[in-house]
């Protein structure tokens, strides 16, 4: 079977809003713990996700492989926010079909090409990224929502290539 064969792409439905919140909240401490400010990793506890995702809806794109949210993406602008696998669909193709997605969410919000941050120390998802066609810009400081405002959080800035060059896979 192809790579990502079997996954439908849709806009997110506050149904999925459980789903989401289980899959960014799982893979987020796979991909952050050990590579983000304490302070951070305080405040992004398993009942932070559920309102976080609530919000997230409406930039949301889910992948379904038969009924269930298999990942999500959210765009804002020319932003990938996030892009989250659920684990037991890593490695099928389920992450580079919402990657692509995210860009065309992109081209289609009038830019020319996305962007995302990735912790620096998420060796995994920037392994990833670079497979898929995108280019590391260098490190930056991303500015994670706290409680008590912006928490710096070491990452790296990474662009896609134009809409359409994105590698399926």
């Amino acid at each position: 079977m192809p790579i990502g064969e079997g996954v439908l792409l849709r806009p997110a439905r506050p149904e999925d809003d459980p789903a989401i919140a289980a899959i960014w909240y799982d893979g987020w401490r796979d991909g952050h713990l050990g590579h983000v400010p304490d302070a951070l990793a305080a405040i992004r506890t398993p009942e932070s996700f559920g309102p976080r995702a609530a919000e997230g809806i409406p930039s949301a794109t889910v992948a379904l492989v038969g009924d269930a949210v298999a990942g999500f993406v959210m765009v804002a602008g020319d932003e990938v926010e996030q892009v989250y696998v659920a684990k037991e669909h890593r490695g099928t193709g389920v992450a580079a079909r919402l990657l692509a997605e995210a860009v065309r969410l992109v081209a289609a919000n009038g830019h020319d090409r996305a962007w995302l941050a990735v912790a620096t120390g998420n060796a995994r998802a920037r392994r990833f990224y670079v497979r898929n066609g995108w280019v590391d810009e260098g490190p930056f400081d991303y500015p994670a929502t706290g409680p008590d405002g912006p928490i710096p959080v070491p990452c790296h800035r990474y662009r896609s290539a134009h809409p359409g060059e994105l590698v399926d896979g």
